[in-house]
């Protein structure tokens, strides 16, 4: 997965309107479904807990179909490109502490793989607002680059293959 720029309040927009959409959606769908379940298939004074869970599940089997038919429509493209981006992260993320030491041995791969995380982290925590952490990734960039300059590599987001996890 290759970064690219992405606006933020575009990004910011359309991730409210299709989270608030699948809120409403799961809402409207699980209460329907589950009004519509009690009337047919219930009495009264029975228990209600089966029909109001089946509603939920059709709920949410709805709106996760939905969402993977209209995933490539031009409206979803920042929210999918950042839910893909934040997938790909964790993925580095959970293997960060086999990787990160072989930085120091000027391991290709892990510099690579640490170069992508840091960057991509980066735009990720931009997008979102999450400044706090920003400071505490500088200075992990500012380390790799230090042993990028001393190694005297250049590399960029592009040299990144999801590929280079299997390794690790």
């Amino acid at each position: 997965m290759r970064l690219r720029p992405i606006d933020k309040n575009r990004y910011s927009k359309h991730y409210k309107v299709v989270f608030g959409a699948i809120v409403l959606a799961l809402i409207v769908i699980s209460l329907s479904t589950s009004a519509l379940l009690i009337r047919v298939f219930s009495e009264p004074e029975a228990s209600h807990f089966v029909q109001n869970l089946a509603g939920v599940v059709a709920a949410g089997l709805l709106v996760l179909y939905a969402v993977y038919r209209l995933r490539h429509h031009p409206f979803m493209d920042e929210v999918v490109y950042v839910w893909n981006l934040k997938q790909q992260l964790n993925r580095i993320y959970r293997k960060q502490r086999k990787i990160e030491p072989l930085i120091e041995e000027n391991n290709l791969d892990a510099m690579v793989i640490m170069n992508y995380f840091y960057q991509g982290s980066k735009q990720l925590y931009q997008l979102d607002d999450n400044t706090i952490t920003l400071d505490n990734l500088a200075i992990n960039f500012n380390h790799l680059n230090d042993r990028l300059e001393q190694a005297e590599l250049k590399l960029t987001t592009d040299d990144y293959d999801p590929g280079m996890l299997d390794q690790f």
